[in-house]
């Protein structure tokens, strides 16, 4: 039946047009909450642009770079994306003061990417309170992966005590008498860590000779590692966020202490840790990773690194692109693009997470091969799966295989 005819038919009273229009007007019926609109997303960030961990600003702009990208390209099913981001310092009394602010006033349809394991802790409750999604946190903490507790709040990166087990593991099996000095943040983040890495170690967590702590409001952490240097330690492991990552790594050089290195994955940039650190130092130390190395010469030819390397000339020109944080903006915001793309003219709360919680063996661009991003309802972890990694020269060189959390 010719489109023309059907619209002439009558069904039991009802002409087939009719039928057509209402169920066209019920597919397109538009669902907005606060902070979505026919034009707009309104997505709230907070991030550190100054203050100890400030290294981590840098997020924040790249994030800032890829929604302009979208929305030179027409933005989001038609909408453009506000993205919001405030300076809270890694305080997080200014966290709170900040989202407070986003939520309340800005009336955002989700906050993205907040910085910080006691930042983010911060406002949990708050968030989970307000059903206002927390997505895509920027903390491996392992509890952003509680969706019976806290259905709006969700992780993104590995969890950080998988990542403990991880060293753990490979310490004990390539170490000979292992002796391990760890130097770790004193909050939630080095926490996480360690309760992971002892994990990891099981039977063997005598191994550890000596732990010290450093808080984020300190000057350096000289001190710290003189103390683990001289307790003869043949392993350092180094739970540090990256100025004091940095600052330890040279310290250690500095005193002529050579043991088998492991940093922490949030502190692998080689702009922001390496570098300063200084690469003779920094030769042979372990992390683990998940996101391509743009200083890595195998991924010369590779035609994801070839689009961010060209996303980074037009929308972050001068910015460093030795640092990896470009590299985690890039791709925490290309989730995020997805999953908003997903919503379609559902632009709820509850949607958003919905979509967030939907998604299998999706691969990101910039991720390494082999490692994709997989949840469920029950499984808020986007991202599982890890690659060791050894500093050579001046970059990180992958080795061994794609580890899983099932496999730590």
């Amino acid at each position: 039946m010719s489109v023309k005819t059907n619209r002439r038919a009558f069904i039991g009273g009802v002409s087939a047009a009719a039928l057509l229009s209402g169920s066209t007007t019920a597919f397109a019926q538009k669902k907005y909450d606060d902070g979505a609109s026919d034009t707009e997303i309104k997505i709230g960030h907070c991030g550190p642009y100054s203050g100890p961990a400030s290294a981590y600003g840098v997020i924040g702009k790249g994030i800032e770079g890829y929604w302009k990208m979208v929305n030179d390209q027409g933005g989001i099913n038609g909408r453009k994306i506000k993205f919001i981001t405030l300076d809270d310092g890694y305080n997080p009394a200014k966290t709170v003061e900040c989202v407070r602010q986003l939520v309340e006033q800005d009336k955002v349809l989700s906050t993205f990417n907040i910085l910080g394991t006691p930042s983010n802790t911060a406002i949990h409750k708050y968030m989970n309170q307000k059903k206002v999604p927390q997505l895509y946190v920027a903390t491996g903490a392992s509890k952003w992966g509680d969706p019976q507790h806290f259905p709006w709040t969700m992780g993104y990166q590995p969890d950080y005590n998988t990542e403990g087990q991880i060293y753990a593991k490979h310490i004990l099996a390539n170490v000979k008498d292992a002796k391990i000095a760890i130097l770790m943040q004193n909050d939630d983040f080095g926490k996480d860590y360690i309760d992971g890495f002892k994990k990891g170690l099981g039977a063997d967590t005598g191994k550890i000779v000596k732990l010290v702590t450093y808080e984020v409001t300190d000057p350096t952490v000289d001190s710290q590692i003189i103390q683990l240097k001289d307790t003869g330690a043949n392993v350092f492991l180094n739970i540090a966020t990256p100025k004091f990552a940095a600052q330890a790594i040279r310290k250690a050089g500095e005193l002529g202490w050579k043991p088998t290195q492991y940093v922490t994955n949030v502190s692998a940039s080689v702009a922001a840790v390496i570098k300063p650190a200084g690469f003779d130092n920094a030769q042979g130390i372990i992390t683990a990773y998940y996101l391509k190395d743009a200083t890595d010469k195998q991924w010369a030819d590779d035609p994801e690194l070839k689009a961010w390397t060209a996303w980074m000339d037009k929308y972050m020109p001068g910015a460093n692109k030795g640092d990896a944080n470009y590299v985690y903006a890039y791709t925490v915001s290309f989730l995020m693009h997805e999953t908003l793309k997903r919503c379609g003219d559902t632009l709820t709360r509850a949607n958003v997470m919905k979509q967030a919680a939907s998604f299998q063996k999706f691969r990101v661009p910039m991720l390494l091969p082999g490692i994709t991003i997989n949840t469920s309802a029950t499984d808020f972890y986007p991202i599982q799966s890890v690659q060791l990694a050894r500093f050579k020269g001046e970059s990180w060189e992958l080795f061994g295989n794609v580890m899983s959390a099932e496999g730590a």
